[in-house]
């Protein structure tokens, strides 16, 4: 006996109901592309004003200031945030401080991202041998603290940007091989997998064309999160003495130099903390937005 189509469709709703949820989900569009556009076009706005700012408009040089203009306030004219102690423009060198952050963070996630993508992607695909002998050998790394490590790290190669670069990589190694291992765990199962495999494909390309695509939203997702980390930590060495050389500006330095004129001049930490308090900011929101975008846990 034939059924009714009535009985089989669900009941359709209601115009209003209909526009309502028309709106619901518009809403939800809008709030998750503010969520990504929002923290972009800060980046975007901090990236300029480091990067392209200091080349196509005159700001005065970072470091060689005159003691003569030394501790001039903010507003000053030639000088938006005043200067130092010792005469140096505040905006100069919070420029080239950001673009130093900047620099560090993304070699630090594309070093972690390459070599412990690759290392992750081969423990969680060779099997229980090699995963142990590699994730043992990471767990080692992860076991000391992250800012005690990179201090005798940078300690014992001595003080420059690649140095530092180097050292907060030996953190950020063992961080994406185990992201890299527990995506890599749950895709090597899946049907297309299995069929390269029993189709005798090489496991390199196994690796290439099949694993690493599957990786990359997650992988990237959380070199955004981990650039705000280790901003974090390079403007933590620079506090304590033991990141960039001198003279060269950074964030974590000026807080450093200026926390002796906190009660006279407060605006010596208040700037580049709020810069690197927004920085660190838009990065875990910008990566808390593509995360929701592409599902990733």
């Amino acid at each position: 006996m034939a059924v009714p189509v009535a009985e089989v469709l669900p009941p359709a709703l209601p115009s209003g109901d209909l526009a309502a949820v028309g709106r619901l989900s518009g809403a939800r569009r809008l709030l998750r592309s503010l969520e990504i556009a929002a923290p972009a076009a800060v980046l975007l706005v901090l990236l300029f004003s480091c990067f392209i700012w200091p080349i196509v408009y005159p700001v005065p040089k970072p470091t060689g200031g005159s003691i003569l203009g030394a501790g001039l306030p903010m507003w000053s004219p030639g000088h938006i945030f005043g200067t130092d102690t010792v005469g140096n423009d505040i905006m100069s060198r919070i420029l080239y401080g950001g673009r130093v952050s900047f620099e560090v963070a993304a070699a630090v996630q594309v070093i972690g991202l390459v070599v412990g993508g690759l290392l992750g992607m081969v423990a969680g695909y060779a099997g229980r041998a090699v995963e142990a002998v590699l994730m043992r050998t990471l767990d080692v790394f992860i076991a000391f603290p992250s800012l005690v490590l990179v201090l005798a790290i940078v300690d014992s190669l001595g003080q420059s940007e690649v140095n530092v670069i180097w050292a907060l990589s030996a953190f950020s190694i063992p961080a994406f091989a185990r992201v890299a291992r527990a995506a890599t765990l749950q895709v090597r199962d899946q049907p297309f997998v299995v069929a390269a495999r029993l189709s005798s494909v090489k496991t390199w390309r196994i690796l290439a064309g099949h694993i690493a695509p599957n990786l990359l939203p997650q992988l990237l997702t959380f070199s955004l999160l981990g650039a705000g980390v280790t901003i974090i930590l390079e403007g933590a060495l620079d506090f304590l003495g033991y990141g960039i050389p001198d003279p060269a500006a950074s964030w974590g330095k000026m807080i450093a130099s200026g926390q002796a004129m906190l009660s006279v001049s407060p605006g010596l930490v208040i700037v580049p903390s709020i810069f690197l308090f927004v920085t660190v900011v838009a990065l875990n929101m910008l990566g808390d937005g593509l995360r929701a975008v592409w599902g990733v846990r």
